[in-house]
């Protein structure tokens, strides 16, 4: 069968491997885990045990720079390590250090950037994408098209809608004094972002808010408060049955 699996890899028990799939040097995958076809997995990643990953995905791919970078590519990066019982879509990218936790769900085309820690049981959607010096932490949603902007968190049992957008530059790649101004987002816990939002650099989004579809958000979100408009403004607290705090086990 065309395939290559380097001779210092390890495999664990009862792995499935599909067609036209590498393996390099030093990787380690756990037991039970499947294995698509075209799927090529860099050297020394780390995959725990009940892993699925489908066909077309790369994992562990070291990322590209241009002399216009701003960020640079250091020359000793850490491998790759994805915990137990992800399962991960078709033609998905995982760069070289990240940090991906148990049992998380990203789901066909999104990119997870290097530098970036995924914790546990989240659900990323179709083609988000999370770029580099993120944190996620556990149990959120980030759906189909959302982007995550560097230098930014996420906390625990977010919502991210479809088409969400976040900002981290207000100068717009424009004058020096940028580099010394990058401030992604912070989205505190339990907070929920409507369908279409955009949000400037350096804003915080109060734990348990919600922020209406289509707002713009020129301002911290305060805590606990609905916000809709463009620019978004404060209209009520978020209703009693939607606070975090009462639907935990739902």
């Amino acid at each position: 069968m065309n395939r290559y699996i380097s001779d210092s890899a390890k495999l664990g028990k009862n792995v499935e491997i599909g067609i036209n799939v590498v393996i390099e040097d030093g990787v380690e995958i756990g037991d039970n885990c499947l294995i698509g076809h075209n799927v090529v997995i860099y050297s020394d990643t780390v995959i725990g045990d009940g892993v699925r990953i489908d066909a077309n995905t790369i994992i562990g791919k070291r990322p590209l720079s241009s002399p216009r970078s701003i960020f640079k590519v250091a020359d000793n990066m850490n491998p790759t390590r994805i915990g137990k019982m992800c399962q991960i879509g078709a033609n998905v990218v995982i760069y070289c250090q990240a940090v991906i936790g148990d049992n998380n769900l990203i789901a066909d085309m999104a990119t997870v950037r290097e530098n970036v820690t995924v914790g546990n049981l989240n659900i990323i959607g179709r083609n988000v994408s999370i770029e580099n010096f993120v944190e996620i932490g556990d149990r959120n949603k980030l759906e189909t098209n959302a982007y995550i902007t560097a230098y930014s968190k996420v906390e625990d049992y977010c919502f991210v809608a479809p088409c969400v957008a976040t900002s981290n530059d207000n100068y717009m790649a424009r004058d020096k004094e940028r580099f010394n101004h990058f401030k992604g987002v912070t989205i505190k816990r339990g907070a929920r972002i409507g369908v279409n939002v955009t949000v400037l650099p350096g804003k915080v989004i109060g734990e348990d808010s919600q922020i209406a579809a289509g707002a713009l958000v020129t301002k911290d979100i305060t805590p606990g408060k609905l916000w809709i408009g463009s620019p978004a403004r404060e209209v009520k607290d978020v209703a009693e049955k939607q606070r975090l705090e009462n639907n935990l086990d739902k």
